[in-house]
């Protein structure tokens, strides 16, 4: 006989997963976990895979509070899950961190135009984004390949397993309520990024500063010329009406037999757009 514990033994039973008291749990108690455009383009990540059930099961496991704890630092989400067996399983998803070069390029890409500093502090990721970071050769989102790293403790040979994919959804619902996440993954936190744009905005209207003078005779021709008009940056896209409910935390409150936060998501949407059909013909 084994001298293992009998959770430890690769013929343990399992079962039903062990409940966990205050777990932590992804809001959205049916329907898609992501609610932005950029959460799902993470989640894609995992449906390409392709496995299956485990998806499904790493739905509940997130939905119904199976993970203990999960923190997110430059490189990796990294948590605990409750399983079947008593021992929590160690699971972390790793990503790869961008270099000081290519992270120098992106600063100065973004500081370039404050639009997008702008954008992500208003709690969206502009789709223009994608554009410029591919000029860089470079992706805020994982690929499949050695760009992501998946691993857990639970004997399951298959990756991603259904504790990985419970923090999967758990990230792609961090990355809905604050767009700083992807970049965290990448090795600047919100802190961190926002500090060097402002030095390198810095930097360059010093570089500016510091160029030659330029004679006034050389100016006298457009010297009471109006300066060119500025260019008018394109709005941030607009993000679900209901986008809100998914940052506050949970009230324990139901209405209707749903969660408050689901039940008052109609509410927003119609004072977002309350009269959808002015201006058609026939109403007045």
């Amino acid at each position: 006989m084994s001298d293992r514990p009998f959770w430890a033994q690769e013929d343990y039973p399992g079962g039903r997963p062990i409940r966990v008291e205050g777990g932590i749990r992804i809001h959205a108690p049916k329907g898609p976990v992501a609610r932005t455009w950029w959460s799902g383009r993470f989640l894609s990540v995992l449906e390409q895979l392709g496995v299956g059930g485990r998806l499904s099961r790493g739905r509940t496991y997130a939905r119904s509070g199976q993970v203990v704890s999960f923190e997110v630092d430059a490189g990796a989400a990294v948590a605990l899950v409750q399983g079947t067996r008593p021992q929590p399983y160690r699971v972390r998803i790793g990503l790869r961190v961008w270099d000081k070069p290519e992270w120098r390029r992106v600063e100065e890409a973004l500081a370039a135009d404050a639009w997008y500093a702008a954008a992500l502090l208003a709690g969206t990721v502009p789709t223009e984004i994608e554009e410029l970071l591919g000029g860089l050769g470079m992706s805020l989102f994982p690929a499949a390949g050695n760009d992501l790293s998946q691993d857990c403790s639970c004997p399951d040979p298959m990756v991603p397993c259904k504790h990985l994919a419970a923090v999967f959804y758990l990230l792609a619902e961090r990355c809905d309520t604050d767009p700083f996440t992807l970049l965290e993954l990448r090795g600047r936190d919100r802190a961190t990024l926002l500090g060097r744009l402002r030095e390198e905005r810095d930097r360059a209207a010093g570089t500016a500063g510091a160029a030659a003078p330029v004679a006034l005779a050389d100016r006298l021709a457009d010297f009471w010329s109006a300066p060119a008009a500025a260019a008018v940056p394109p709005r941030p896209p607009q993000t679900e009406p209901g986008a809100v409910l998914a940052q506050v935390p949970d009230p324990g409150l139901r209405a209707g037999g749903e969660p408050l936060t689901e039940a008052l998501r109609p509410v927003y949407e119609v004072l977002a757009d309350p009269d959808p059909g002015a201006g058609e013909p026939g109403n007045v």
